[in-house]
């Protein structure tokens, strides 16, 4: 059993050794997962950008599926004064601009409230068998899921397997519903 803090530190040295070669063979192995996934009936899909610094799962992969699908893809800029997120409707005008800390975000658009959200995909860097995850620690996607409908779909999306149980999981955490690796869909 590990805590938050300890599960970060082992996540981000995990990604490091990862080459941009795996990053990218990973990444489309995850979107052809969840190709295989219940999950498509819906219209509002919330996609995290990648930051490429942080060696994140790359979503294009995912953005080009929603967008053959013809889906309403909606993406977030954080506010950092409130711990909130304004959504924006992702559209061919969509300016994106990376904050200061390297986060890839749009500039401004058509604002969609939270209640909209059908399903999202979830950033992390480490997750349990509970459905627990551990990001990078602002809280920003717990404020954010706690406010979409109960039957928003919440999908984690991670490189690495579970660990068995984190340790220090507060009231606030918002858990996953699934959570998909390129090997495994996880459903908790």
């Amino acid at each position: 059993m590990l805590d938050k803090k300890s599960l970060r530190q082992k996540a981000k040295a995990e990604r490091q050794k990862l080459t941009q070669e795996e990053i990218e063979d990973k990444s489309l192995a995850i979107a052809n997962q969840l190709l295989r996934m219940d999950i498509w009936d819906k219209l509002y899909y919330h996609l995290f950008l990648t930051i490429e610094e942080q060696k994140e799962i790359n979503t294009e992969y995912i953005l080009q599926i929603l967008a053959g699908k013809d889906k309403e893809i909606v993406i977030s800029k954080c506010e950092f004064a409130t711990l909130g997120m304004t959504h924006f409707l992702l559209t061919n005008n969509t300016k994106i601009k990376k904050n200061s800390y390297n986060v890839p975000e749009p500039v401004d658009g058509l604002e969609v409230p939270d209640a909209k959200i059908d399903v999202v995909f979830v950033p992390l860097l480490a997750y349990d068998k509970q459905g627990n995850r551990v990001g990078y620690g602002k809280g920003f996607y717990d404020n954010f899921l706690s406010k979409c409908k109960p039957e928003t779909i919440k999908i984690g999306l991670s490189f690495f397997p579970p660990e068995e149980k984190i340790n220090d999981v507060s009231a606030n955490d918002v858990k996953l519903d699934f959570c998909v690796t390129p090997e495994e869909i996880y459903k908790f």
